[in-house]
Order: structure tokens, then C-alpha cells, then sequence
């Protein structure tokens, strides 16, 4: 699990008047969309901001970079094994909104039985994790906590990039660097074969696409990690 992804709206007070039908959404005032992946201890890994407000989560997630460097094959591999069977993409925790991707694990709603009622509460308890985030942000840089006070985006752009700097500034200052660690290995570099033939590219990248796109492979995957949960609470102390 490489993080927790969503979406804040940050209200922008002085958008121009012929702006502001794209950029009013539900809230009933134009606001700029930050998309961001979170980790436990608050880390932004991803940040993607400029979508008018009218756009949801959805429309977002395909205008972002997110996933660029996966559909290129240039994106560190991961590795790991759940339930007997190995993947190759990690993937993020995200709300009932977003695509059964196979990149993405959502929360079951209504969930029937034990097991999944176990899974659903511990993706939920995870998936907080880009909401605290948020929160931080805002607690900690009133002008994101605010409405937005200026007329060109690129400005606004600059300013939320420079808290989102500085937020991870200073949650590196604030880490205990004397944790104990449990395992440490170095990452390893991605090894990437360009092709020379523009067609096989394409094709390769039509296929990785697809491959994070994958409904069935969502599906499966969520089951395994249910599965794999619920051994690990029955086989605890606890």
C-alpha cells in the first residue's frame, strides 16, 4: 500500500467572474481541486492542483499524473506476495468514488459478515490518513485554510506548492530518527528498455494502461487483502 489518495476543494474569493461557472461546484463557491497520496505519518508523495471545483474525484484522477510513470514502465517496481500470489503494482487506498482500478482499493459498503466488516474497517482506519493531512495543511498555513485572496491561478499554484514543500519539510524535521527499524533495503533502480519502434511503445503502453485499469484484478485483489486481514486478526493475541 503506497498511500491514501483524495481530493480537497480550496475556495477561491477573488476568481475571475468568467471563470466562475466552471470553478462553482456543489459548495456554490469557486474552488481549485488538489488531489494528494498521504502516508501514516502525513507525508504528501503526490500533489496534483488546478481543476475547476465543478470536476469530481473521478475527472481528476484522469487529468493527473498520477499514474503516468506506471503506464510508461519508468516507475519504481514493487514487488510483494499476498495470499500465494505475486503483484507488481502497489496500490492506494481511496473512498467508494473513485474506479475499481486494479492500482486502487476501495472500502466495501455495507459490509455483510465479519470478515469484511474487519477489512472495511481497516482500510477506513488507513484511508484517514490524506484526510489528516489535509487538516494539517490547513492547520498549519492559514492562506490554504482560507479562501484563496488572488486573481491568477499560476499564483495560487505557486502558494499551495510551497506549503506542500514545506509541510514535508517539516514532518522530515519532526521524525523520530531514532525508531528502531525493522527491515531496511535499499530500493532498487527500475531498469527500463526503451524500444526503438514508436508502434510497439504505443502498444506496450495501451496494454500497461489497461492493466491498471483492470476491474477483475481490483476485484481480486481487494479479496486477497480481505483474506489476508482477517488471518492475521485470528491468528493474533488479541
Amino acid at each position: 500500500m503506497l498511500g491514501s489518495l483524495d481530493c480537497m476543494h480550496w475556495k477561491w474569493k477573488n476568481c475571475p467572474t468568467a471563470w466562475s461557472g466552471q470553478y462553482t461546484g456543489r459548495s456554490g463557491s469557486p474552488t481549485i481541486i488538489l488531489e494528494a497520496v498521504a502516508d501514516y505519518d502525513l507525508w504528501i508523495w503526490h500533489a496534483y492542483f488546478g481543476m475547476p471545483g465543478t470536476n469530481n474525484d473521478i475527472n481528476v484522477l484522469e487529468s493527473s499524473n498520477l499514474f503516468s510513470n506506471l503506464a510508461q514502465g519508468i516507475a519504481p517496481p514493487a514487488h510483494y506476495v499476498i495470499q500465494g500470489k505475486e503483484y507488481n503494482m502497489g496500490y492506494y487506498l481511496a473512498d467508494g468514488i473513485y474506479p475499481k482500478w486494479a492500482t486502487i482499493v476501495q472500502t466495501i459498503q455495507q459490509p455483510q459478515g465479519r470478515k469484511k466488516k474487519y477489512f472495511a474497517m481497516k482500510q477506513e482506519a488507513c484511508r484517514k490518513d490524506v484526510e489528516r493531512a489535509f487538516g494539517v495543511l490547513q492547520s498549519r498555513f492559514a492562506i490554504v485554510a482560507g479562501s484563496a485572496r488572488f486573481w491568477k491561478k499560476h499564483v495560487l499554484h505557486d502558494i499551495m506548492t510551497a506549503c506542500i514543500i514545506m509541510h514535508n519539510m517539516i514532518i522530515e524535521d519532526e521524525r523520530d530518527l531514532y525508531a528502531p527499524i525493522q527491515e531496511v533495503r535499499e530500493a532498487p533502480t527500475p531498469e527500463v528498455d526503451m524500444v526503438a519502434d514508436e508502434t510497439t511503445r504505443f502498444t506496450q503502453f495501451i496494454a500497461r494502461y489497461g492493466k491498471i485499469k483492470d476491474k477483475d484484478a481490483h476485484i481480486a485483489l481487494r479479496n486477497a487483502l480481505i483474506d489476508h486481514l482477517w488471518e492475521e486478526y485470528t491468528n493474533s493475541d488479541s
